[in-house]
């Protein structure tokens, strides 16, 4: 019974059928359990009565309220003592992956380079946080081989929190860049907070990183096992040595692992798509699945939207990358436009980036840099500290009437109404910003 795994106090029909979780109260579905989540402004339990009529079958609150329910003395440690029993009936690897970007995707390539082995059990959507991720485990069936979990950073001892009932057997850190400044202070705070991960392996996990991240030495003194690195060094152990883009939706990689070749088409494009492919062939190579077998089977990965989406906008082609926004992400991105085929010219939409704490103006200055580098035609840049993006683009070279700066969304809707056929566009910013509302009318 959920209320057992709970260890709650059920008001209601003990024989009610749960078949979801919903954290909205007006977003659930019929059969939903509802979580009534205390945040800093809202307070789920106000919300209760409107998810039972749009469909909730109970909720679990920390306080009673009218309804069915499950009471709860803390709903986060509740939830992780029911993810913590249920990992507890499965014996099979369980990949944990965190990082500063690009975490999701790899999430993605990880579960599709394990496919040969069978079925395999991944975070759904941003299922990341102590709330959501404890969730993944209802979803445990007796045919699944393998479990990959995605795991969400905000401040200090989250990903301890969330490792200590995953228990995961190896675990993979992408990158360490920018976000979450604010709530841990510097870089090396991010580092320290990403690395509790490394700190629960056991002896005989693997640790994976990225082999150029400039905190590689520190997060490798965080844990007892092994530790393995992707990268286009060539002192990774899994090495990228050559990376191709095919179309805008396609690219090619190739690399070896531990002298073993092998080659990938990716349904992605831009040289981090790269690490993030060479991160997933090593991380399931100690799993029993071949470089060459992993690399095959990333083709079937399925890139989730707002992630280097690929849109179209008055005959041309968009990239759609506006779910966040760190400098070495928008760097990236900036480069796979300048690498795409394209017949008109280069234009990018580049909003803000947000919790960067001290290293704000930096941070935007580095993207300022990399516009001009890239030889894009044109530029609108949207947010309050943008400025310093267009002050660094131009003392590198970038011409002053190629890089403006928008006061409305409403400017930037103006920017792509200028769009031609055969033009490339990069859209990306902070998620905060919603730029993709400006390809709406």
């Amino acid at each position: 019974m959920l209320a057992d795994l709970l260890q709650g106090k059920l008001s209601g029909d003990p024989d009610l059928r749960v078949t979801g979780f919903a954290t909205d109260s007006g977003g659930g579905k019929p059969g939903d359990l509802f979580l009534a989540i205390k945040g800093a402004r809202v307070d789920g339990h106000e919300f209760v009565a409107e998810a039972l009529r749009t469909g909730a079958v109970a909720a679990v609150v920390e306080r009673p309220v009218d309804g069915p329910h499950i009471l709860v003395e803390n709903l986060v440690d509740a939830l992780a003592r029911m993810g913590s029993t249920l990992r507890s009936g499965f014996d099979g690897p369980v990949i944990a992956i965190t990082g500063s970007a690009g975490k999701t995707t790899t999430k993605e390539f990880v579960a599709a380079a394990l496919s040969p082995l069978g079925s395999v059990l991944k975070s759904e959507g941003n299922r990341n946080t102590e709330y959501t991720s404890p969730l993944l485990w209802m979803d445990l069936e007796p045919d699944h081989r393998a479990v990959v979990v995605e795991m969400a950073m905000r401040g200090f001892g989250q990903i301890r929190h969330l490792a200590e009932f995953t228990r995961p057997t190896d675990a993979l850190i992408t990158n360490i860049g920018y976000s979450h400044l604010e709530q841990v202070g510097s870089r090396e705070g991010i580092a320290d907070a990403k690395g509790e991960l490394l700190e629960t392996l056991p002896e005989n996990g693997v640790a994976i990183l990225w082999h150029e991240d400039e905190f590689l030495e520190r997060l490798s003194k965080k844990t007892k096992a092994k530790v393995r690195t992707f990268g286009y060094d060539p002192g990774a152990d899994c090495l990228i040595t050559s990376y191709r883009a095919l179309d805008w939706d396609a690219c090619e990689v190739g690399g070896t692992l531990d002298g073993i070749p092998w080659e990938a088409r990716l349904p992605a494009v831009g040289k981090h798509i790269g690490l993030n492919a060479a991160a997933a062939v090593l991380t399931v190579a100690g799993l029993g699945v071949a470089p060459q077998e992993a690399a095959e089977a990333l083709k079937g990965a399925r890139i989730p939207p707002m992630r280097m989406e690929i849109v179209e906008h008055r005959g041309a082609r968009v990239l759609l990358d506006t779910y966040n926004a760190s400098p070495p992400s928008m760097i990236a991105a900036i480069e796979t436009l300048s690498d795409l085929p394209a017949t008109g010219r280069r234009r990018a939409v580049i909003g803000e980036m947000r919790e960067l704490g001290d290293h704000r103006e930096a941070a935007h200055r580095l993207v300022g840099q990399a516009l001009a580098q890239n030889g894009l035609d044109e530029v609108i840049l949207f947010g309050e500290p943008v400025h310093f993006v267009r002050e660094a683009a131009m003392e590198a070279g970038m011409e002053a009437s190629h890089i403006g700066i928008a006061d409305s969304i409403d400017d930037v809707r103006a920017f792509l109404d200028r769009t031609e056929p055969g033009d490339a566009i990069l859209i990306k910013g902070s998620r905060a910003l919603e730029l993709e509302r400006a390809l709406k009318p």
